[in-house]
Formats: C-alpha cells, structure tokens, sequence
C-alpha cells in the first residue's frame, strides 16, 4: 500500500517543482484535512460561489463560515479589486477555485494573505495543469488540493499538496484517522464501473447507463444542485467541525470519498496518472478552438491553459444544453445558482457585488475542449447566441 501511495505523490511531486504530496481518496477529503489543520472554528473563509456545493458542505463541516467573493463575468476567477477592505480583514483564509481551470489570481491573493497574515488553500481539482505566471496552480499556498477523478478519468483520488514538508507526518496521521476501512463491494463496483459504462453506452443506452450510475450511489443529483435541507443543516451545524453530520451532503457523487483505497484501485490510477501528459494535450489543443471562437469573451495573455472545461458563454445555455445532448454531448460541472442564492445568508456571507456571479452561472456553458469541433458545430447549427459580459453591472473591465 505504500509503495503504491509513494509512486503516485512522487510523480505529482515532480509536476509541483518538489513540493510534499500526500495522496488522498478525494480532493473533498483533502480540502477538509487542510481547512481543519490551516483554520479554527469558527473562521471565515473568502470562496468562489460559483463553486461544487460539495465544496460548500466541505467549508461548512470544517466547522468555517462560508465568504461569497465577487468575480469576474468573463471567467468566473476571483474578482480581488471588488473585495471591500472590511471582508478582507474578517477572513481566516482564501480559498480558491480555478474553475474549470482558469487561475484564480494567485499572486494578487498570496500578497492579500501574507499581509493579513492567513493562510491561502488552493482548490485545483480542475487545475491540475494549469499555470500562473510560469508556476504550477497548487504552489502558491499554504495547501493546495488535486483531483485524480477530472483530467486523468480515475473517478477517484487525489493530493494535499504542502508548502511546508514538516507537516506531512501529522497530516498523514491526520489523513489516516479519518479514513474508512477498504469495502470489497465498493472496490468491485469501482472496478466494474468504466466496463458497464462503456457496453451501455456502446449500445446508445446512455439513459440506462446513469440511472445504473445512480442505482451504484455515484451520481445522485436531479437538479444544478443538491437539495440544501435547512433544517437538517442547522442541526448538523451544531456538531461542526467534523464529517460525519455533513456526510449525506459531502458525499454526494462520490460516496467512497473518504475509503482507503484497494490495491485494484490504486493500480488503475496509477495507469491513468502515468498518462496525463497526452491528456493534457489534448486538453489543451481542444481549449486553444474554443478560445477563438465567437462565444468566448476572453484572450488568453499567455500561455493556452488545459482547461478541463472551457466556459463559452452563450445568451440562452438551457438551449445550448438541450441541443448537444441531441447530439450526445454532456453537458456537466454548471454551478447555478450561485451559493449565495442557494444558500443564503443563514449558512453564508452574501457577496459584496453578486451580480456578475448571477449572470456568470447563468450564461457559461462547459465544454469538454476533447469535443471541442463537435460543440461547435453543435451550437453554430442550433443558433446558439454568444453572451457578452460587458452589460453586467459590475462587470466591465
């Protein structure tokens, strides 16, 4: 079990310049480590609320009080020119997102938290290979967070990246407590998943294959967003911090979120890990179509990004939606409402300037950059309008 953890933080390890990687079953049971080890109870945390609510339920069972930050309406990044002084000042941490893979402005929130003397967490789930100004996302904080479930297709797994090696041992423990013991029945349907995916949707029977993804409890949600259960939050917010009364929320689409991986699952991601380089360059390829066509509202600066899905931003995205699943595109990752209108100010701190979130959520629609030639055609053929942001109050640039 070692050996097989040692392989897979060594390689990551190499990809962040050297920094300490400690191999986790999820990236959400990794941010729970971090929030718990970086903040006290009862400390704010400034996020994105374009965001997973798992995400959000994560912040929550750490026993921290979600801060809805303003954003930036062409990419959904962190907006930190919109941030009043007096949010700043209340928060115990920045938590980032690099939604889809577009950077956050790490630089501009590492000088903010070093001089409010707090700790910045960097959500890369998304951004496993994407850079900001030369330097991989994930080595800017204190902590940084990886998926192996989004570019590597693993559906499992993750890194706790660390700034400082000292603390790998106590985390590790700390990592290791809070693990659930290995199920064999989980490691069989984990293992039998991509084959039972594959035959249905060989036979064009998509709809029975997620009804049968459903049927396993690896995807649960009918809607954008879970159901938040007011009341049932109250009560769980009451033995925060810890998991277990956040787990009916927490888990939701990846129910071995905090299982001690098998030997056959550990295999598989190492196989996947191992090719992510290819992946990536496809990614990227894909990324470079969609940034040049009519429903993108940014130009990149420098280098393309391997976004793991571009948001194109188009004037009716329920439309766009419904004509590439006609044409058996998915369309996933969507964010809207954003959490502070799910939410609301009972669970967070409102944003300051919500406006440009509302109408970021509202309009971005997430591309797998793979499909990127197909996606195209797709919405050129239905008529699909491109959005522009520069009507958002707040959101000029």
């Amino acid at each position: 079990m070692f050996s097989a953890y040692a392989e897979l933080e060594g390689r990551m390890r190499g990809r962040l310049g050297g920094r300490e990687c400690l191999y986790v079953p999820s990236c959400r049971f990794g941010l729970y480590l971090a929030l718990r080890h970086w903040c006290g109870p009862g400390g704010r945390v400034l996020m994105s609320p374009v965001n997973d609510d798992v995400i959000f339920f994560v912040v929550l069972a750490a026993g921290l009080r979600p801060v809805q930050a303003p954003l930036d309406p062409r990419d959904g990044s962190i907006d930190t020119a919109a941030v009043p002084e007096s949010v700043w000042q209340g928060l115990s941490a920045v938590l980032t997102t690099n939604l889809y893979g577009n950077p956050d402005p790490a630089p501009e929130l590492r000088g903010h938290c070093d001089r409010l003397g707090i700790p910045l967490i960097e959500d890369a789930a998304h951004a496993i290979g994407s850079t900001v100004d030369g330097r991989p996302v994930g080595t800017y904080g204190e902590a940084s967070v990886f998926s192996l479930s989004k570019h590597t297709g693993a559906k499992t797994g993750g890194f706790l990246a660390l700034a400082d090696p000292a603390l790998r041992e106590e985390l590790a423990a700390a990592r290791d407590a809070l693990l659930h013991p290995t199920r064999t029945t989980a490691e069989l349907a984990y293992l039998v998943r991509p084959y039972a995916e594959s035959t249905l949707r060989g036979l064009r029977l998509v709809g029975a294959a997620r009804a049968a993804v459903r049927r396993l409890g690896l995807e649960e949600r009918e809607e954008i967003r879970m159901p938040l259960r007011a009341e049932e939050l109250k009560r769980a917010l009451t033995a925060a911090p810890a998991l277990e009364p956040f787990h009916s929320w927490v888990r939701v689409d990846m129910h071995d979120y905090r299982l001690r991986p098998g030997a056959g699952r550990l295999r598989r991601t190492t196989r996947r890990f191992a090719r992510l380089d290819d992946v990536l360059d496809a990614h990227r390829a894909g990324t470079e179509r969609l940034l040049a066509s009519e429903y993108e509202a940014t130009t990149p600066s420098g280098p393309v990004q391997p976004l793991y899905r571009v948001p194109l931003l188009v004037e009716d995205r329920d439309a766009a939606v419904a004509a590439l699943a006609r044409r058996r595109i998915t369309t996933g990752y969507l964010y809207d409402p954003p959490l502070d209108g799910y939410a609301g100010e009972a669970f967070t701190d409102l944003s300051p300037a919500p406006e440009p979130a509302a109408w970021f959520a509202r309009h971005a629609l997430p591309v797998d950059p793979r499909r990127a030639d197909e996606a195209l055609t797709v919405l050129r053929g239905a008529g699909i309008r491109p959005a522009r942001p520069s009507m958002v109050p707040g959101g000029a640039r």
